[in-house]
């Protein structure tokens, strides 16, 4: 080769190599988005998830890309999509859908940051050192709702007072992380006596059938379906199997309000992913989770179907309908 064509390679060497960095320079962060729950019923949270981004000045297919991971209700899932985001070298993990997704993301790396958001206590499941200075790679939201089954139950037993021998009834998760607290804080409700509780537990679709046909047999006069990931994703089977029994049910959420459940007491989870939506675009700036301390949602729901109550042939009492923050018709 002469050196005229030497000069010529090398001058094309130059220019290729800027071009080539600028164009790697440009690629836009990932944010890998975990979830033990299906896209469907959560689109209106994942809109809310993108408030938050944008609040922090990122859109998706502009100038940020999302890797979304849906475990679809199977928590055995969670540690192998974790793992996914892990390889794809994702800048930032939003786990949502309780703990075992957040517990999942932690286990697949101490580097990547991870913004969580959970019912549970952060700190006793082992995801932060503290609320105030997370510590490691991890920090998030707190969104309470295991810690208001007491609350729940209230307002269930305002809903429908005790009528002789009929007990209320409970459904939890047994696998989920909170479940020993949830059991505590519902059992501390009956320990004065004078009620009757039937504590049900439930994992799969099978265990909710063979649940509520406990429920019918018992008559059970009123359910508390317990905070769960789980039994998010499986709205619309509970809903039905509540609707059949023509049971009053109080859930945690004002989704399953929406979609024909009785009542719901419960934070904001559209309040929740748009903080979450926001750290997350916090620490693509560069701020580092360890300073960024666990939020607590403050923004709480109580929100009454009147359509489901008056299906139900229940007359609320005055207490409860003022202290309702919406109702649906």
């Amino acid at each position: 080769m002469s050196a005229k064509d030497w000069c010529f390679v090398l001058l094309a060497a130059a220019c290729a190599c800027p071009a080539d960095a600028a164009a790697q320079a440009s690629d836009p962060p990932v944010v890998g988005f975990l979830s033990s729950q299906s896209a469907g019923p959560f689109e209106h949270l994942v809109t809310a998830f993108h408030e938050g981004l944008l609040q922090a000045g990122y859109v998706e297919g502009e100038n940020v890309t999302v890797e979304y991971r849906w475990a679809e209700g199977d928590s055995t899932r969670l540690a192998g999509l974790a793992a996914e985001l892990v390889e794809r070298d994702v800048d930032v993990i939003f786990s949502s859908g309780g703990a075992a997704t957040a517990l999942a993301a932690k286990t697949a790396t101490a580097i990547i940051p991870i913004v969580f958001n959970t019912g549970g206590d952060p700190v006793s499941l082992g995801l932060v050192e503290s609320l105030n200075q997370p510590g490691a790679n991890v920090t998030g939201v707190n969104i309470l709702s295991n810690v208001l089954e007491a609350k729940r139950l209230g307002l269930l037993i305002e809903a429908v007072p005790g009528e002789g021998d009929r007990p209320l009834a409970v459904l939890l998760n047994p696998t989920n992380p909170n479940s020993q607290l949830q059991m505590r804080d519902v059992l501390a409700v009956f320990g004065s006596g004078g009620e009757q509780v039937e504590i049900l537990g439930a994992s799969d679709d099978a265990a909710i059938e063979a649940a509520f046909l406990r429920i019918e047999a018992i008559g059970a006069r009123g359910l508390l379906v317990g905070a769960d990931p789980f039994f998010n994703s499986r709205r619309s089977l509970i809903i039905s199997a509540s609707e059949r029994l023509f049971i009053p049910t109080i859930y945690e959420q004002r989704e399953f309000v929406v979609a024909g459940g009785l009542m719901s007491y419960g934070t904001s989870l559209t309040e929740a992913y748009r903080q979450g939506g926001l750290y997350a675009g916090r620490i693509l700036q560069g701020e580092r989770p360890s300073s960024l301390p666990v939020l607590q949602s403050a923004k709480f729901e109580f929100v009454i179907n009147l359509r489901t109550a008056s299906a139900l042939g229940l007359t609320l009492p005055a207490s409860l309908l003022l202290a309702a923050t919406e109702f649906v018709e």
